[in-house]
């Protein structure tokens, strides 16, 4: 063996001695450690980026003793830089703010202390999955691990232990108990800064859009505002440009898409509606776009999932998920971030690992050398030793302790280490969940996945009382009862929303795909419950404060044609084929959105003579038409209202064999009826005689 060799292979146990000689002190003390902690590996390089003090992005706090970063010295140094579920600075100072630890909680005083959990005892579903998954796929293909980059099961891996990352107490209590308290909201500004500071020179936005309101929860004008620019109908036309030496683009992505139908492919076949009804939101600028970046989505059945998260591997680079609160972006993340791909050894299957072997163990390991490599060893040794207390020592301090790393004015956050398997945001119905940008690397430094805090949505949960605030999200797909509003009636929903009809004479037909409990009852009547001073049982969920903020959001027409779609046989081909303009009625309709809540299918059937029909899309024309049915919304403060383009949702709704689908008209009552028969029969036979 030459002196190279030899002396290459001692340098290579030097740092494995020196790093079991000093592994019980602190890591700002001996940098070296950092290639083995489950702080910070080796392969990661240190971005001199300042964690955000924005109040745009933190959440105030109604303590007297508010949190400042300058407070983070306070910290033990084996805490997490940042809550992994809701993305927030890590403090034990204020105990309102997110990313407060209790260092009294069990999770948080192990991971202190360093408690390890073995591997192999891991009792968690996920770890079990894992287990259960790789041990059948090696049971088929022993080669099938190997080709797929995986390492062996978890349960086999019994010299390592696990780490986990404990949670702060608020997002605790969110996932335990749900409990929280939402976060002050960002600004569109705020994030757009954020999205300014990316390190990346290719990034994408990935616009994530409520199914349940589409296109309510849509950010108006988020294309100007980000700097991005859409490709037109002309094929020669750029598809992007830079700004700021950086190039950034954006694709829609619909969430929750299993709101609209039972099937994946009813809900393909509404892509062009849904094109149409986006097109029309983001304005004239759009008018001439093409808008082939739509995607429906839905985590909960995995439509499109793969293939979103696809795009974003090969995309890499900056990947940025915006959206309003309560859109569905944790869940989102969550199924399309690319897991597993980073090739990254032991960090595939577990998160964190720390190898437990004695240092007693390596020094026995040492073979003997001569006195040239014994003299070798010992200035490598001492060169090691003095490289990681002078030359990295600052940028550990930085990494843990130093206040200037984190009382920073950036708004990005720094970056994350990278492991296959991270752990992702915390999945939560609270509004403003996210309190920080939340950034997972992926494809061994090919990009990393943000997942930014919500946008405000309008704050309906406010107005409700805080028992009642979960039912205000659709959590599935509704199938609901169809109400027929006769003239002198409303239709009231949660108790504190009224839709009354202001066509005199005309019978509307609604259909409420909302969480919220309709009522159907006279105008009087719904006045009276939703002020507060009606003596009835329904259930008004509102707050008491409330009733005195009732005001009218606004008259709305129901100016869209539906009458092919809602005449059956009478306009199919296959059957009578008659021209819609040759019908002497026309069936109108509309979509009425509740923010963050769902729709309410509006329909009417008017008398139209041909030729008299306006269409609401002409510029020509004044946009309203006198003959169109009409009607009034009541709402908090007259806001969360929106109206669209109508779905047809109705048509969709699928009730099962033998289930009541709506309440029509009732059995004929059978009561006397062989008596009546017999009556009949006695008459006959008397008529019969005569």
């Amino acid at each position: 063996m030459s002196f190279r060799t030899g002396g290459i292979r001692l340098v290579s146990r030097v740092f494995k001695q020196a790093e079991a000689s000093v592994f019980d002190l602190p890591l700002f003390l001996c940098p070296a450690l950092l290639s083995i902690s489950h702080k910070h590996p080796a392969r990661f390089s240190v971005q001199r980026r300042k964690l955000h003090s924005s109040p745009e992005l933190l959440a105030t706090s109604s303590s007297s003793t508010p949190y400042t970063p300058n407070q983070t010295k306070k910290l033990p140094a084996k805490l997490p830089l940042q809550c992994a579920g809701c993305g927030a600075l890590s403090q034990t100072v204020d105990k309102e703010e997110p990313g407060f630890y209790n260092l009294r909680r069990k999770t948080v005083r192990d991971y202190v202390e360093g408690k390890a959990v073995q591997a192999g005892d891991l009792g968690t579903e996920e770890y079990r999955i894992i287990q259960k998954s790789l041990e059948n796929a090696s049971a088929l293909d022993p080669n099938l691990l190997e080709q797929l980059a995986f390492d062996l099961p978890v349960g086999e891996r019994a010299n390592e232990s696990v780490i986990e990352d404990p949670m702060c107490e608020r997002c605790h209590n969110l996932k335990h108990h749900d409990t929280g308290v939402s976060i002050r909201h960002p600004s569109i500004q705020a994030l757009e800064e954020t999205v300014l500071e990316s390190p990346y020179k290719y990034n994408h936005i990935y616009h994530a859009i409520d199914a349940a309101d589409f296109p309510m929860s849509l950010v108006p004008g988020i294309h100007k505002l980000l700097n991005m620019t859409q490709r037109s109908l002309n094929r020669r036309a750029k598809s992007g440009r830079y700004y700021h030496g950086k190039k950034t683009e954006i694709s829609f992505i619909i969430t929750r898409s299993d709101l609209l139908a039972p099937k994946k492919e009813q809900v393909d076949a509404m892509m062009p509606y849904l094109r149409t009804v986006l097109r029309s939101a983001l304005g004239r600028d759009f008018n001439e776009a093409r808008l082939g970046n739509i995607r429906c989505v839905s985590a909960k059945r995995a439509w499109w999932t793969k293939e979103l998260k696809d795009d974003i591997w090969k995309r890499g680079g900056g990947g940025w998920i915006v959206g309003k609160v309560n859109v569905g972006k944790s869940q989102l993340f969550q199924e399309v971030f690319p897991k597993g791909r980073g090739n990254l050894g032991s960090g595939k299957l577990i998160k964190t690992v720390v190898l437990d072997v004695p240092a007693a163990e390596m020094e026995e390991n040492i073979p003997d050398a001569d006195m040239e490599q014994e003299e070798f060893f010992t200035d490598a040794k001492k060169s090691f030793e003095e490289d990681a207390v002078t030359q990295e020592a600052q940028t550990a301090q930085e990494l843990l302790e130093d206040s200037d790393y984190l009382n920073t004015f950036s708004l990005l956050p720094p970056a994350q280490i990278e492991t296959d398997y991270p752990a992702m945001p915390l999945i939560s119905g609270l509004p403003g969940t996210t309190a920080s940008p939340i950034r997972i690397p992926f494809g061994n430094g090919k990009g990393e996945l943000v997942d930014l805090p919500g946008l405000s949505r309008g704050d309906l949960e406010l107005h409700v009382q805080p028992e009642h605030r979960s039912s205000l999200i659709m959590h599935s797909r509704i199938r609901p009862e169809q109400k027929v509003i006769k003239p002198g009636q409303s239709l009231l929903l949660g108790g504190f929303i009224r839709i009354t009809p202001t066509t005199p004479d005309l019978v509307f037909l609604a259909y409420a795909f909302n969480p919220l409990d309709p009522h159907l009852t006279s105008t009087e009547k719904a006045v009276g419950i939703q002020n507060g001073t009606g003596q009835t049982r329904v259930e008004n969920i509102a707050l008491t404060e409330t009733a005195a903020k009732i005001i009218s959001a606004g008259t709305f027409h129901l100016k869209w044609d539906v009458t092919r779609q809602r005449a059956g046989p009478i306009t199919a081909r296959d059957a009578a084929d008659i021209h819609v303009d040759r019908l002497p009625y026309r069936v109108m309709s509309a979509d009425l959105l509740i923010a963050g809540c769902g729709w309410v299918e509006l329909v009417a059937q008017i008398r139209k003579r041909p030729g008299e029909m306006h269409n609401p899309d002409d510029k020509s024309l004044d946009g309203v038409d006198s003959s169109w049915p009409s009607f009034e919304v009541f709402t908090p403060e007259g806001n969360f209202i929106g109206i669209r383009q109508p779905m047809n949702a109705w048509l969709n709704v699928r009730f099962k064999p033998g289930e009541k689908n709506m309440k029509g008209r009732p059995r004929k009552s059978m009561k006397g009826h062989d008596k009546n028969m017999k009556a009949q029969a006695r008459s006959v036979r008397h008529l019969s005689l005569t």
